[in-house]
This record gives C-alpha cells, structure tokens and sequence, in this order.
C-alpha cells in the first residue's frame, strides 16, 4: 500500500544506522510514514514538532537507554504506543522498562521479520481500540448530560436515547474486555520466559506455569475465596518461577533432591528474585507475597523464611500443592517423574508436614474427579473414612501383614480400630478408597 497523510507514523531510534536501515526497508513498503533518530535525545526532539503513533527504540543507547527514553515518552505522550527491542542479557533493564515506561511489548533481538510486523500491527489497532474506547465514554457522558434536559413530555425521544446510550456502554465494554484480554496474554508470555530456555530443561518445563496456575486456580474456588483473592493466586501461578530467569540451564533441569549444598543455595534464592521483579508493578504486589512464600513448608522446613502453619499466606499454601504436583511429575522435585496417581500420595504422604492439610484434602478428590483412565481411587488419612467406603487396595501393616483386602466393605468398629492403631504405634495409615463413577 501507498505512504498517505493518514498512515500511522513510527519512530524508529537506535545508535546503529545498520539497524535503522534495516528496520526501514521492513516497514516503509508497508505504507507507514516512517521517522528516525539515533539517539533517546534525538527521538525526544522529533517528537516535539511530529506526531508519532509507534516508537520501536533500542534498549542499549549511550548517555540515555531505551528503558530512559521510553519513560519519558510516557510522561509527555502517553498516547505513543511503545515496543522495546533488546537482548536476553537486558532482562533486569527490560523489567524497570516494563515497570516506568509500561511499554506495550518487547522483542528479543535478533528480531523475526514477521513476528515484529504482527506486533506492530497489533500495537497500532490496540491504539485505535483505546482511542475509541475514550470517544465512546466522552459520548456516554455528553449523552447522560443531554438525558438530564430532556422534558417529560418527550418519553419517546427519552427511550431513543437511553437506547443509545447502552449501544454506547455495550461498545464501551467490549473494549474494556479487549483491554483484559491484552493484560493476560502479556501475563502469560512474561511466564513462558523460564520455558523459552534451550535444551532439555526447556522442553521439560514447557507448559508447566499454566497447568499450575490453573489447578491453584480451581483449588481456590473449590475452597471459596473471593474473586480477588483467586485472581492473585492464578497471577502467582503463572509467574511463580520468574525469579528462575537467572538460573543456569542444569540447575532447571536437575531434581531438587539431586543438588548439592551449593546448588540448594543458588535454587532457594528464586521465591525472594520472584517478589522483587514482581513488586515494581502495581497490580502483581499481592500475587508476588504469595510468589516468595510458595517454597515455604507447613512444618516450618521451607524456604526463604521458614514460615509454618497459618503464619504462610494462605494463597502461596494452595500454590504449593499445585506446584508440587506437576513438578512430580515433570521430574524437577524427586529423582524420577511420578505418575499422577504417585503424585497424589506423595502429596497425601506429606500432609501435614510440607502441606497445609486441608489444601491437599480439597486439592486431591477434585484432581481424582479429572482423571478418567480406569477406576479412580482416593488416598485417605482414618480421620476421613466413613462406613461404607470400599477399600481398593490392599492395606498392610508395616511389619508386612495384611489389615484390609481389596474390596473390603469399611464399618464404624474397623475405622475405630485403625484409628487406636494409629495411636499406639504413633504410625499413620493411609487406606486407597474406590471413587465410584457418576
């Protein structure tokens, strides 16, 4: 398409004119009205006598970087969309450019041709959604101030407008809900950091923040807390390992019972490197509390703070316990991967000790009622059983003899005598109870 008046604008800034060029012959045929600077204080002076709806800047600049440059843009033309290029090495550089100058994207050079073309051309469209979303609300408000004129006698004219009015706020919404989903896609390709890591950890680790998100998600509404308090465990969920970005490939890899003394160092500092990151935005303050607690143990044996009991927020005890139970399998807490059912003893095994209890009592029936292969079994403490219940394992003493068999109908006098059984030897049982398919 042509160059016309009407075709957005970008400013493209970077010490290297190689780069300039480059970026260019990339958008010039694309129709766009194409500005350069090779420098921050050079690109702050073109803005004062041009209008620009783009700035692609580099993040390594002398005298003033990218993550400067694209502040002050902020504070005088926040309306100017902000993508920022930089290098894998400019992780703590693109955080504080993500933190002041809430830029809209960054890319990771070298950049891919078509990847940065998309991005733009979202960037630009996101801007005529926002540009849109505050005409309609300016057209919302005239609109209520003209309803308040309105004579009684003009019902007809009255319901046109109110009419009206909710197309506008209709339209007003839908923006809105663009504007979320924009926050959670970024939430998400922030998380997927960690797993962009080459080699086998990052294959390994692949999908792993989104399936623990999503099942602390669902633990929080099954033990019914609020809306807010659920968001800001997902938000955790999803970025519970940024604190990781910094850690060498083998250590990612590696299951946690395998490092040395050295390495357990290295590994416990994340949960604290995960707050701090977290703390400069706003909206992640309360979701980065429950990221610094996640590693911490009921028992008190966690880390960073050896917190026990109650004293651990409440959000980072459920985010434990789905966080453990995708490591298992994933093969980064213990030697070997787990199966899920292997996943859920363990996590029955340690209840109590690593794990808040009742966590794991909601958290273990509602991963039972997923799973779908074969008959679906629930691990229970004698606290728990109820006559009735078919046992569907064999339940042994740990001197090797048989207590209950497969199949075992549970009455009221045998949970009474595992339960003094418990008592006298101080030893807790654990009995496999059949889940009965609806």
């Amino acid at each position: 398409m042509s160059e016309t008046s009407d075709a957005p604008t970008l400013l493209l800034v970077d010490d290297e004119a190689s780069i300039l060029s480059a970026l260019r012959r990339l958008f010039r045929p694309q129709g766009y009205r194409i500005l350069t600077a090779e420098s921050g204080a050079a690109g702050l002076e073109i803005l004062e006598r041009e209008t620009v709806d783009l700035i692609i800047s580099d993040m390594r600049m002398p005298e003033m970087d990218g993550a400067t440059f694209l502040k002050q843009v902020r504070q005088r033309w926040p309306q100017i969309m902000r993508i920022l290029l930089t290098g894998y090495a400019d992780i703590s550089s693109t955080v504080a450019a993500i933190n002041e100058g809430e830029i809209y994207r960054y890319i990771a050079k070298p950049w891919d041709d078509s990847e940065i073309q998309t991005v733009v051309r979202e960037a630009l469209a996101r801007q005529r959604l926002e540009s849109e979303n505050r005409r309609l609300t300016a057209l919302t408000q005239a609109q209520n101030e003209e309803l308040k004129t309105l004579n009684a006698s003009l019902e007809q004219k009255v319901a046109d407008r109110t009419a009206e009015l909710r197309q506008a706020l209709t339209f007003v919404e839908q923006a809105h809900g663009e504007l979320k989903k924009s926050f959670m896609t970024s939430v998400q390709v922030f998380a997927g950091l960690i797993e962009l890591r080459s080699g086998p950890a990052g294959k390994q680790l692949a999908g792993h923040g989104r399936r623990v998100a999503e099942n602390a998600r669902k633990l929080a509404k099954r033990l019914d807390l609020g809306e807010a308090e659920v968001q800001n465990i997902m938000l955790a969920g999803l970025l519970h390992d940024i604190g990781k970005l910094g850690l060498p490939d083998d250590l990612l890899g590696k299951p946690y019972n395998l490092l040395g003394v050295e390495q357990r160092t290295q590994v416990m500092k994340h949960p604290i490197i995960g707050q701090n990151i977290l703390l400069g935005i706003e909206r992640f303050r309360d979701a980065a509390l429950i990221v610094r607690h996640h590693h911490e143990c009921y028992d008190g044996s966690g880390y960073p703070d050896r917190l026990a009991g109650i004293a651990i927020p409440q959000g980072a005890r459920l985010l434990a316990v789905a966080n453990d139970y995708d490591s298992l399998q994933v093969g980064t807490l213990v030697q070997r991967p787990l199966k899920p059912a292997e996943a859920l003893d363990f996590l029955v095994e340690n209840r109590g000790k690593r794990y808040d209890p009742a966590a794991v009592d909601a958290f273990v029936p509602m991963i039972a009622e997923t799973l779908k292969t074969g008959p679906v079994e629930i691990p229970l403490r004698t606290m728990h059983l109820k006559p009735g219940m078919v046992v569907s394992r064999d339940l042994m003493h740990r001197d090797g003899y048989l207590l209950l068999a497969t199949g075992s109908l549970l009455k009221a006098e045998i949970i009474a005598q595992l339960e003094r059984m418990e008592q006298v030897e101080q030893h807790h049982l654990t009995v496999y109870i059949r889940q009965e398919e609806k």
